[in-house]
């Protein structure tokens, strides 16, 4: 398989080899790919997730349960709760 890259993810490849942290630029591309795989993983997981609450939302709604919060302090309580899980 040949790649190509941009010079400056060219440059980024050869100053790892170079830190001594990885013996050649295929296990830093592997490595890079590794973590994008994890990154996709995580956003799937938070996908699925929000999915699950948008329908427990959906259904609450359908049988009137709502709630006094403003959309700003839903807002602020689901950010503070994503920090936390972070």
């Amino acid at each position: 398989m040949h790649i190509s890259l941009t010079p400056k993810l060219e440059e980024i490849v050869k100053t790892k080899v170079n830190s001594g942290l990885y013996n050649n630029s295929s296990e830093v591309i592997r490595e890079a790919l590794r973590i994008m795989l994890n990154q996709d993983e995580v956003y799937q997981a938070k996908l699925e997730t929000l999915r699950k609450e948008v329908a427990i939302g959906a259904i609450q709604a359908e049988n009137g349960e709502f709630t006094s919060q403003t959309i700003e302090e839903i807002i602020a309580e689901a950010k503070a709760e994503l920090e936390d899980n972070e």
